[in-house]
């Protein structure tokens, strides 16, 4: 007769572990782009402000102030006119590189023919500075037969209509280059050849 096993004198096996395997996940790193194109931008960022702070830009004229000296229609011994413009001009330089310009030239028109020409010396203007030039434009016999007839409406009228233009050039040093420059003025002046006084007076930039 086989014994029967008593129980009480085993000893269970512990249960088998059970295994948690973990995976992390890394997402990719997308720092080192992230930085090179912040510095892209921030280089391209900084070669446009530069270029648009340096590069230079054409100077500013303003016609501040035209005074009329004398203006006189000669009948004899033919018909010429006899004028003279004082003109203060403004030089205004926006860049930030000093200027230096070799003259400022004025011309002086009447119903589209060239009357008179009259250069003045160059100069400095500092930069993002003004400076002011004085030029007169005098005219002396000039013959008009060509408009007599205009020439003696506009004297009856009271009003003799003139163009002024106003031509700067010169050149700025940027580091080691010499870059040239030019700014123009356009005015329409009315003269009262009766009181000698400025009627009307209209300037704008070309």
């Amino acid at each position: 007769m086989i014994p029967k096993p008593n129980p009480s004198l085993y000893t269970p096996l512990p249960p088998e572990p059970t295994y948690v395997v973990l995976q992390f996940y890394h997402p990719p790193n997308h720092h080192p782009y992230l930085r090179r194109t912040l510095i892209s931008i921030s280089l391209l960022l900084l070669i446009f402000t530069i270029v648009f702070l340096l590069f230079p830009s054409d100077p500013h004229l303003q016609l501040v102030r035209v005074k009329l000296n004398h203006v006189r229609v000669n009948s004899s011994p033919h018909l010429s006119l006899d004028l003279s413009l004082s003109l203060l001009v403004k030089v205004f330089n926006p860049d930030l590189f000093s200027l230096n310009f070799d003259s400022l030239a004025v011309t002086i028109a009447y119903r589209g023919r060239e009357l008179g020409f009259v250069e003045s010396n160059g100069g400095r203007v500092k930069a993002r500075g003004s400076s002011y030039v004085n030029a007169t434009v005098v005219v002396d016999g000039f013959e008009v037969l060509h408009d007599f007839f205009y020439l003696v409406e506009d004297v009856a009228a009271g009003k003799v209509p003139f163009d002024t233009v106003s031509l700067i050039r010169g050149e700025i040093g940027l580091f080691f280059v010499k870059i040239p420059i030019q700014a123009k003025v356009s005015c329409e002046v009315d003269v009262n050849p009766k009181d000698q006084t400025i009627v009307h007076q209209n300037c704008y930039p070309e």
